[in-house]
């Protein structure tokens, strides 16, 4: 069963509840006011106190870091299986992603960096001539 934290006033949240329904996928509607200690509890889980978030068999998925679209989340729950590895392993591996991610986003700023840079002293260069 998929646990969805919600509040009254998020669009998103409803378009999600609607994909949810027309995929025949049962879930429970947590408003984020009438369970403060367990909405607490997956703040300081996910560092992201963003709705929807989506609980499904004890894995926690957050609109822009999990899924991009109300599909995109039907796609993971339909296709979810546990994994076999340990949640040590899984979280080295994970860690390793993030860490190789970061790095390549810095080497993709410092390629524009440069272009910006060399642009700009051709510029000075033109405009001194």
């Amino acid at each position: 069963m998929v646990d969805i934290y919600t509040n009254e006033t998020c669009p998103y949240c409803k378009q999600i509840k609607e994909e949810l329904t027309k995929n025949n996928i049962e879930f429970n509607e947590r408003l984020t006011k009438d369970w403060p200690a367990k909405w607490k509890d997956i703040i300081s889980l996910t560092s992201m106190p963003t709705v929807p978030t989506i609980c499904y068999k004890e894995n926690y998925f957050v609109p822009g870091r999990d899924f991009s679209t109300p599909p995109h989340l039907v796609a993971i729950i339909k296709d979810f299986d546990t994994c076999s590895f340990s949640n040590e392993v899984q979280l080295l591996e994970k860690i390793k992603t993030l860490n190789y991610n970061i790095s390549m986003a810095f080497k993709g700023l410092d390629q524009l960096l440069r272009q910006i840079e060399t642009k700009i002293n051709t510029d000075e260069h033109k405009s001194t001539n």
